[in-house]
């Protein structure tokens, strides 16, 4: 399912829902390529033509899976 405010994706018999939120990438996507998913190994999926993949476990868990990227100090700009 595909809807304005994400995706329902089955995975390995489990639903998901895939907020445009947590996967800004996909709102813009063409409907053919958010459908063309696979699974990527036995741990991942990907859209191959999105340049997108994700881990299951950041389907189960997303609050261990941040998309905001902690800055190091090590990190020079």
């Amino acid at each position: 399912m595909i809807n304005a405010q994400g995706i329902l994706l089955s995975v390995l018999g489990n639903d998901y829902f895939l907020s445009y939120n947590r996967v800004p990438w996909l709102k813009d996507a063409r409907i053919s390529d958010v459908l063309n998913v696979r699974m990527s190994g036995r741990s991942a999926i990907e859209w191959e033509t999105l340049g997108v993949d994700l881990e299951i476990e950041s389907l189960k868990h997303p609050e261990r899976y941040p998309l905001i990227m902690k800055r190091s100090p090590l990190d020079t700009i």
